[in-house]
């Protein structure tokens, strides 16, 4: 009797293969059923694992919000998808709603420096050390993400250039705005803190992309270098 030929994915062709195609051209080009595939891992004897997707697609009107609504009950109806593949599907399909509700949340718009500092002042504000953090901002000055570049003593901290254009242009971010706390209290900056603004506000403007502010902050207050026009 001949053998029936597996349909694991790791047996398919290697241009066939959604994992590979993922990992080689970027999750953009993988059509619905190809992600759903990779969740499966593998179809049943009689069809590959998009082949198995596209058909649990079509039950749901080709629409992954209808799909989203479908009971583990409903998936393990399908052959070749058992309890561990339907939860799979239900748990990935829960995370995208759940994303979708996240990024429906209107941004927070920075429109001075005292919005940097209602932002920032509960992160780094009483903290006994040093951080050194990063806003990304896109073009409407809305809060793409902000982010520690640097955590260190007292005396201060080791800011990696790089490392701050790097995550700017992954972001598709247009402006930053810097931010750092002084444990100390004081809110003069120091000449380090001036030659550090210059270097970011240098390798920014190469890549077109603004340093709008650059704060320090104590727990009670914070100083500006756009307010005291020293950016």
């Amino acid at each position: 009797m001949e053998k029936t030929a597996s349909f694991s994915i790791k047996n398919w062709k290697e241009d066939d293969r959604p994992r590979e195609k993922l990992s080689q051209k970027g999750r953009e080009v993988l059509t619905d059923a190809e992600l759903i595939a990779i969740l499966l891992g593998s179809g049943n004897k009689d069809e590959s694992a998009v082949g198995l997707s596209k058909r649990i697609l079509s039950a749901a009107n080709n629409n992954l919000n209808e799909l989203g609504k479908f009971s583990i009950r409903q998936l393990t109806q399908f052959k070749g998808i058992g309890d561990a593949k339907a939860i799979t599907i239900a748990a990935a399909l829960e995370l995208g709603r759940r994303r979708r509700k996240e990024e429906a949340l209107e941004r927070m718009k920075i429109i001075s420096s005292k919005s940097v500092f209602e932002l920032m002042q509960p992160i780094v504000g009483e903290l006994p050390h040093e951080e050194f953090w990063i806003i990304y901002l896109n073009n409407s000055n809305k809060v793409i993400q902000y982010v520690q570049l640097s955590k260190g003593g007292i005396t201060g901290t080791l800011v990696d250039v790089r490392l701050v254009m790097k995550r700017a242009l992954e972001l598709g971010a247009t402006a930053i705005v810097l931010v750092h706390n002084h444990p100390s209290g004081t809110l003069l900056p120091s000449e380090a803190d001036k030659q550090l603004t210059q270097k970011l506000k240098t390798a920014s403007e190469s890549l077109d992309i603004s340093v709008l502010d650059h704060l320090i902050i104590t727990e009670e207050n914070y100083f500006s270098f756009a307010d005291q026009r020293i950016l």
